[in-house]
Formats: structure tokens, C-alpha cells, sequence
């Protein structure tokens, strides 16, 4: 999914408020991320508060904390940019049962969740990753895929 497709299915407004999606897209763009990347964001127990963001470019993945409202400061976001021979995968596997799939992974520390459209989603992103991490182009059906789950959540 696009940040702005995060955006606009986000548990809380203020997690992704202009001022903070501002300060989000600055950092991305250091990192050499395009407009509107393809990205995954868990948000975490307190999305009003914090929540991450992992987003693949050329170069490696780009891992972001970002902090929605620090006093007297603003919102922070906080990143690196791992080269892909040095990303860290996890398994990811898959399990149906009655007719529902659940899908989990680890990248870079960060566990990735979710059911049925949530689960095709998580392929999408990983098989891109995994692509890029064997210096492929993403394979045929990435943004087909991300495109129909977003749809079926909608």
C-alpha cells in the first residue's frame, strides 16, 4: 500500500495529521524514497502516539519511528536506511484455517500480522522485499495484489 492509502485507512486521525506526514515525507525523501511510497506501517497500541513505518527504495529499507506529538517540540520521525545485503527477514508463513489465512513475519524486528486481505497484503510488500533483496525487480502481480486487497478492504 501507498502512505497515502495508510493514510487514509489510519486507526487515528492525529497519527497522520499534515504536520506529522510533512516531517514523515522529509525523511523518506533523505532516504531517496519517491512520493508516496509503497510502504508498511504497524501501528502499534497507541497509534495516536507512535507507529512505525518500513518502506523499500533502491538502496535498502528504510525503518522509521515516528512520534506523533513530542512536547514543546512537534511530531519526530527518527530512520535508517539498512542496505539489503544487511536487512534482517524472519520467517514468514502462513496458516488457513476455515477458510481464513493469517499471515506473520519479522523485518527488522518488526512483526507484521494480519488476516485474510490484511495477509494478502503482507505477501505483496514481502515478496517485493524479498525481490529487491535479490537485486530482482518486484514480480509480476506486486501492485495487482495491493491493489485488490486495498479494494477488499474498503
Amino acid at each position: 500500500m501507498r502512505l497515502g492509502e495508510w493514510r487514509a485507512n489510519a486507526p487515528a486521525r492525529e497519527a497522520v495529521a499534515d504536520k506529522v506526514l510533512q516531517v514523515v515525507e522529509e525523511v523518506l525523501a533523505t532516504f531517496g524514497c519517491e512520493a508516496d511510497p509503497g510502504c508498511w506501517i504497524t501501528w502499534g497500541d497507541e497509534p495516536a502516539t507512535r507507529w512505525m513505518l518500513l518502506a523499500p527504495t533502491d538502496a535498502g529499507l528504510v525503518t522509521l519511528a515516528v512520534r506523533v506529538n513530542i512536547p514543546q517540540e512537534g511530531p519526530r520521525a527518527a530512520g535508517k536506511l539498512v542496505r539489503w545485503a544487511r536487512v534482517q527477514v524472519g520467517e514468514f508463513s502462513v496458516e488457513m484455517q476455515g477458510g481464513h489465512r493469517f499471515a506473520s513475519a519479522s523485518l527488522e524486528g518488526v512483526v507484521l500480522r494480519g488476516i485474510d486481505a490484511e495477509a494478502d497484503r503482507i505477501g505483496a510488500f514481502l515478496r517485493a522485499v524479498f525481490a529487491a533483496i535479490d537485486g530482482r525487480p518486484p514480480p509480476n502481480g506486486v501492485a495487482a495484489a495491493e491493489a485488490g486487497a486495498t479494494e477488499a478492504t474498503e
